[in-house]
């Protein structure tokens, strides 16, 4: 699904990753929680994943702010999350924060 977002300027978290094949079951668990638990900081907009077969993944959140973008990268459970991603989920990611100054669609 596509985000509904506000006219700009809002912020997009862009977080790019490969899977590690381990602990899928955990992994999915994870992530569900950590969109239940993103929904609740304010500030959140609403967020885009795609998965390639090869494992590949991408997710971009929406954000009012960078002060929301803070509260969510401080959160404690999110905090345990990536520490496990790092163990575990991910063989590579990164994350990008962009400010979005224009956006169209139909």
């Amino acid at each position: 699904m596509i985000a509904a977002t506000p006219p700009p300027p809002y912020w997009a978290v862009i977080f790019t990753a490969v899977f590690s094949g381990r602990e899928a079951e955990e992994y999915a668990e994870t992530a569900a929680r950590m969109v239940a638990l993103m929904k609740d900081v304010p500030g959140y907009l609403g967020y885009e994943t795609a998965q390639s077969p090869g494992g590949g993944e991408i997710t971009v959140c929406y954000w009012e702010s960078e002060a929301g973008i803070r509260a969510w990268k401080q959160n404690a459970e999110h905090l345990a999350a990536q520490k496990r991603g790092r163990e575990a989920f991910y063989s590579a990611y990164h994350i990008r924060i962009a400010k979005v100054e224009r956006a169209y669609g139909f």
